[in-house]
């Protein structure tokens, strides 16, 4: 387990006295640890790091289980002394400042897009435990559901669900079914927009005769907001009264952001967290029930993602959709093998595959990255850390594909800034 924590997270922490906390002493019985991604001139942070040191306090004090976790702090703080203010705080150890390499890889690692964020890792393998560690303290301020494991989606959803002519139907009648779980709030532009879509979009699956059904889990403000937009949706709700089953499936699927929907298949499996990307960009539902695609044509609708952790993009001289098939083509049997290396572990792919043909979607992101207008060009673009990485010769072929991305993957790359 040791071994493990070390490639993660280096031989050497450092705590708020400024000594070393060597990673290998942390205990032979630690089996959780959760990682705080956050900063010090973030007023969010500073007010989830009070909540987080009473929980961790009580934890220590009160728990049978106080040996088996720890917290690492991994912040993105661009100033030492403040860096070290706000360790000044913690009870727990950090990754030392200067480590900005590992950090950068916890963030990709662990596809963190927002701070405070709190992700609990089993010590021994490094997978997510729990993503929405916010939560945990929130809800289970006294530790007794460690250790926060998902359980499946049919428990965390038991109960009543609404219609919106005011009748309920119990959980249990979404058994057999594909279902969508879709976070979101009328307060939110973006929500009210992709809501208008997934309802003709549900509408075209239903009349097709799949088995398939949708839960909105609000983040409303109001009970009054609440039902003012689920007025507009033809499916199931969680009801806005049992504000501990709509936390336990935010807490389930991490969720960072709305909206976000997530695609189950019949078993209560996820098929997907891009939901929305995938109604958006196939209005007709023909890819339904939308299994990811090792390959994806950019498009405004899916550049999102290009901020979710390292993206490969073959930028490729074509105008028209019909034309980027020879290069997906080209790149689609890499993408495969390594999402099947991935699948295999039960980890999410490192990098997303991507290919661009000329547009102004290809032409913004080229101008943001300041990246030649060479056709073709092999990029890997690393949004969060703004790095990028580039390929510039005068034809791909899969052998050069296959050894550029092992040697980003084996950190053989050197990166330019963005």
């Amino acid at each position: 387990m040791s071994e493990f924590l070390v490639s993660l997270l280096g031989e050497r922490l450092v705590n708020s006295e400024k000594a070393e906390v060597d990673v290998q002493s942390l205990g032979t019985k630690l089996s959780l640890v959760g990682l705080f991604f956050g900063c010090s001139l973030n007023a969010p942070c500073k007010q989830f790091n009070a909540s987080l040191c009473e929980f961790y306090s009580r934890f220590k004090k009160t728990s049978e289980h106080k040996d088996k976790l720890e917290i690492v702090f991994i912040s993105s703080d661009q100033d030492q002394k403040h860096w070290q203010d706000f360790l000044q705080e913690m009870p727990w150890p950090a990754l030392p400042f200067k480590d900005r390499h590992k950090k950068m890889k916890l963030w990709n690692k662990y596809k963190v897009t927002s701070i405070p964020s709190l992700v609990f890792v089993d010590a021994a393998t490094g997978k997510v435990v729990c993503r929405n560690g916010l939560l945990v303290v929130r809800d289970d301020p006294k530790g007794l559901e460690f250790p926060w494991g998902p359980k499946p989606f049919a428990e965390v959803v038991a109960g009543p669900l609404l219609r919106n002519n005011r009748q309920t139907t119990d959980s249990s009648s979404l058994e057999g079914h594909y279902v969508g779980v879709y976070f979101s709030a009328h307060w939110c532009p973006p929500c009210r927009s992709l809501t208008r879509v997934l309802v003709e979009s549900y509408r075209t699956v239903k009349e097709s005769g799949q088995k398939f059904e949708i839960v909105f889990v609000s983040a409303d403000r109001s009970e009054e907001s609440f039902k003012q937009y689920f007025s507009e949706m033809p499916w199931l709700a969680v009801p806005y009264s049992d504000e501990a089953r709509r936390s336990r499936l935010n807490r389930l699927y991490g969720i960072q952001g709305i909206p976000t929907l997530i695609l189950l298949d019949t078993e209560g499996h996820m098929i997907t967290r891009q939901g929305r990307v995938e109604v958006l960009n196939d209005p007709e539902c023909r890819l339904f029930p939308w299994h990811p695609r090792p390959v994806l044509e950019l498009s405004e609708s899916n550049a999102v993602q290009l901020h979710e952790g390292p993206c490969l993009v073959l930028f490729v001289d074509a105008e028209e959709e019909g034309e980027l098939e020879p290069a997906k083509e080209l790149i689609q049997p890499i993408a495969e093998k390594l999402v099947a290396k991935y699948k295999a572990k039960e980890e999410e792919t490192p990098l997303l595959f991507f290919v661009a043909g000329e547009d102004d979607m290809s032409d913004s992101l080229r101008d943001y990255t300041n990246l030649p207008e060479a056709a073709p060009l092999l990029t890997i673009l690393d949004m969060s850390a703004r790095a990028k990485y580039v390929r510039d010769v005068e034809e791909i072929t899969p052998a050069i594909v296959d050894q550029f991305v092992s040697d980003f993957l084996a950190e053989k790359l050197k990166p330019e800034p963005i």
